[in-house]
């Protein structure tokens, strides 16, 4: 299994809207592409010192690689600018892909 870690670092003050408008739209988007079989949102609790925000990481499910490849070029460049259209800098994302490894 393919799994896309989205880490997303924001102000406290917008966490609310923010996971709401996860929650309703851009997740029910992200998986509406059929890419991904299942997703998972995480609040992290261990904070970097001085950091005052709050952040979360958001698990997508993939079966394979060529699914996740097929989301990153057909969807994700649309997305990730309608998140950017909305938040700006506020929310700030980094991006991990892990492959699940039973050993």
């Amino acid at each position: 299994m393919i799994v896309y870690n989205v880490t997303c670092s924001l102000e406290a003050e917008i966490s609310k809207d923010w996971l709401k408008w996860m929650c309703e739209v851009h997740i029910p988007e992200v998986m509406s592409t059929g890419c991904f079989t299942d997703f998972k949102i995480l609040k992290v609790l261990s904070n970097v010192t001085g950091d005052t925000g709050v952040n979360f990481a958001i698990q997508y499910h993939a079966n394979t690689l060529k699914d996740y490849e097929k989301y990153k070029n057909e969807y994700a460049p649309i997305l990730q600018e309608k998140t950017k259209a909305k938040y700006g800098e506020r929310v700030l994302a980094f991006r991990t892909l892990l492959e699940e490894v039973n050993g």
